[in-house]
Parts: structure tokens; sequence; C-alpha cells
């Protein structure tokens, strides 16, 4: 009955429209009043939840972001990947996946991605002939490159929500190439979809003009070698990367580009303290709503209900990843790895798969959930700048779609897409 009260009244919250740290932490508190047990335990577990200190890591990584975008460093690396990739068919959704890779490793947000590179790159193929659904579908596919590409925040809240026993700097590193791999086949998906379609190529500028970009661009690109070459080494930890992303990026906005205005200064931090209390808000309430999962046994009640459909670790897999693309689509993404982390990393570990590619397997598959109505966040931001509704983007989404749920075939049954890149380190 516990079970029922903790499930049954957070779904309803959730379908009536309650916001989902509201619908974690009454969902908690209800259950914790019908089991008899004090109520300050759903205080003590959401305290506790916003209280790790790795989590100081996403704050500043979310306001280096913001800067960064305001500072004028998004507008540089979209000329710089025009440069190198516009004169391929199809040619400005080329520059937009090829510009989400770059600023994906120094945003680390597919939401932040959509919106910087999307009202960058959309309003400009819309002027030049591309359909919007086209230029929206690009953007909000492409944006999923920064889940996978260090510094993604959602990796630290993998890491977190796993008990803090999984290495961050093995999480970054292990989602390096499965988010090459994304950007690769999209690109392969966009050409052909614009060959059908009969979209242009844009006109290659020459080797002069891509060194110039390069070179504008390389202080702003330079924070992705910061960021991951220090935690990598050791030589500092994520949380103090983060810092050091915040005042690198200030520096390089300041004083190399001066394009940061002290109002843009003040939008980007009130912003980055609006979506640093959400998140922090969700991560405590659901730290109350695993801790009641783990209390009721869930975990090992699901593993049980595996045992006695499969023991294969291959349909296991298969399994687990129905359920969180399901799942993906009605939950955001931060949230879900919060709440599905307790429940699956147990039951992947169980049949002998690597916390590290099953953190991979998870990111890129909540990620997708980001792109499919009804919480669908990126997509809707990327409808936004392109003014159209998500029924005119879901038409035609569906090469990309396939390309990405493609990707996470590979990505889950060829392990060492994710975990090569971590144990050659290690190696060395």
């Amino acid at each position: 009955m516990a079970l029922l009260i903790l499930f049954g009244s957070f779904a309803l919250l959730l379908l009536i429209g309650t916001p989902i740290a509201f619908c974690l932490g009454v969902a908690s508190f209800a259950t914790i009043l019908y089991m008899g047990l004090p109520p300050l335990v759903v205080f003590q577990q959401l305290n506790s939840g916003m209280s790790v200190f790795t989590l100081l890591a996403i704050p500043f990584f979310i306001y280096a972001g913001d800067l960064m975008v305001r500072g004028g460093i998004a507008q540089r690396i979209v000329a710089f990947a025009g440069s190198l990739v516009g004169h391929l068919r199809g040619g400005l959704g080329q520059v937009n996946i090829a510009a989400s890779t770059l600023f994906g490793g120094i945003s680390g947000s597919a939401v932040a991605e959509a919106a910087a590179v999307g009202g960058l790159m959309i309003p400009q193929m819309k002027a030049r002939g591309y359909g919007a659904d086209y230029a929206v579908n690009i953007t909000s596919m492409a944006a999923l490159i920064a889940l996978l590409l260090p510094p993604s925040h959602n990796m630290i809240i993998y890491s977190i929500s796993a008990g803090g026993k999984i290495s961050i700097a093995d999480l970054f590193t292990a989602g390096i190439l499965p988010g090459l791999l994304l950007a690769v086949t999209l690109m392969l998906t966009a050409y052909f979809v614009a060959r059908k379609r009969g979209y242009p190529t844009e006109a290659f500028p020459g080797f002069r003009v891509v060194a110039h970009l390069a070179a504008v661009a390389i202080p702003g690109l330079l924070l992705i070698i910061i960021i991951f070459g220090g935690v990598r080494s050791g030589i500092f930890t994520a949380t103090e990367s983060s810092c050091i992303a915040v005042i690198y990026a200030l520096l390089v906005t300041l004083m190399v580009y001066r394009t940061m205005s002290w109002k843009e200064f003040v939008h980007a931090t009130l912003g980055a303290v609006r979506t640093t209390s959400m998140v922090l808000v969700i991560i405590g309430t659901a730290a109350a709503f695993s801790w009641l999962m783990a209390y009721l046994r869930v975990p090992a009640q699901l593993i049980d209900w595996l045992n006695t459909v499969s023991q294969d670790p291959l349909t296991i897999l298969l399994l687990l990843n129905v359920l969180m693309l399901l799942l993906g689509t009605f939950m955001d993404m931060g949230p879900m790895i919060i709440i599905t982390t307790p429940i699956f990393l147990p039951v992947a570990q169980a049949y002998g798969i690597d916390p590290v590619h099953f953190g991979v397997i998870m990111i890129l598959n909540l990620g997708i959930g980001l792109n499919t109505p009804p919480v669908g966040a990126v997509q809707f931001v990327a409808c936004a700048v392109g003014k159209i509704s998500v029924w005119q983007a879901m038409r035609s989404i569906w090469p990309f779609y396939f390309a990405g749920i493609a990707v996470l075939g590979l990505v889950t049954y060829v392990p060492q897409i994710s975990l090569w890149l971590p144990n050659l380190f290690k190696g060395g």
C-alpha cells in the first residue's frame, strides 16, 4: 500500500500539472505519514540531498555557460563551425550540429545549447530557405550531444545519485566517443534529409578564413581542454574545475573579447541563480523520494521481477532502455536520474553491467526523452525559437529520432564505445 501511495500520489500530481519538485515532496510526505514514520525524515533527506559538496559544480557550470552565451563565445564557435562544414549538403544544418558539438563541450547543458545555438542558427536557416521544422529538429537533437560531453551536469547528478562512488572523471571521459558518434550520425541524417528536400550548400570560405575564425574561437574552445584535462589528470576536482570555468569565462568575455556588458553580466548571474535554485530543490525532494524507494525495497523487487522475465544481460538492458524511454517522455531529465538511478543501477550491476557504461546509457536514453512530448524541454525551447508548434516538429523529426535510437543501441550493446577511453586513461 505504501508503494501505491508513493507512486500514485506522484503520478496524480504530475498529471494535473504540479511542478515536479512539489510532486516529489508531497508524495514522499504522504507516504511517510501513512507509514507512521516521523515527518522530520522527509526534511532530513531533503537537506542531506542538497548538502553534497560535489553539487557545487552544477551551479558554477551553469553560471559559466550563461556567461559564455551572453559574452559572445557561442557566436564565435558557430562562425568557426560554419567555416568547417558549411560547404556540405544542407550546409547550415551541418553547421548547427558542428556548433552544438563544440559548444556542448563548454556548456554541458542541452537546454542552454538549444537556446544558444538555436537562437543563432534557426533564424538564419529559415531566412535561407530551410524548412522551420528541419531547423528545429536538427537543433533539438544536436543539443543532446552536450549531455554526453564534459562538463555534463547530468553526469555529475548521476554520480551523486549513485552514492558518489562513480568517478566523475571516468563519466566525463566515457561520454566523449558516444557524443561524437551521435554528432556524426546526426550529420549523416541531416545530409540525406537535406538532399531529399533539395536544400543548398554554402560556399567554402577558404583556408585563410577558416584559420582566422579558428584563432578567434580558440580562447573559448580552450575551456574544453582546461575542464577535461584538469579533471582527468587529477589537477583539480569537478567542483574546482567549475569555479575555474567561471573565472576563465569572465576573463575571456571581459578582457579578450570585451563583449560582456554590465547588463549582460547581471542577466547571466540572475539566470544562473534561478536555474540553480530550481535544480537544488528538485534534487532535495528527489533525495527523499529515492530514500523511500530504497526503504521499501523497490530495487530488490524489480530485480526479482526481471529474474522471472530473463537472466540474459542483453535482454535486461533492452528492458531497462524501454522503461527509461517511456519514463523519459513524462519527466524531466534531472529528477529522472535521481529517482531511477537507485532503482536501475543495482539491477544493472546485478547483471554485470559496468556502472560507468550504464551511466552513459542512462544519460543518452533520458536525453532522447527531452525531445519527446509531453515533457520535452529541449524540443519546447527549439520550437519556441523556431516559432512552430511541437506537432509540426514531431511530424518530421523521425529520421533524427531514429538516428538517436540507433546510437543508443550501439552504445548499449558495444560497451567499449563508452569504456575504451576511461580504460585507456587508467592504463596510462
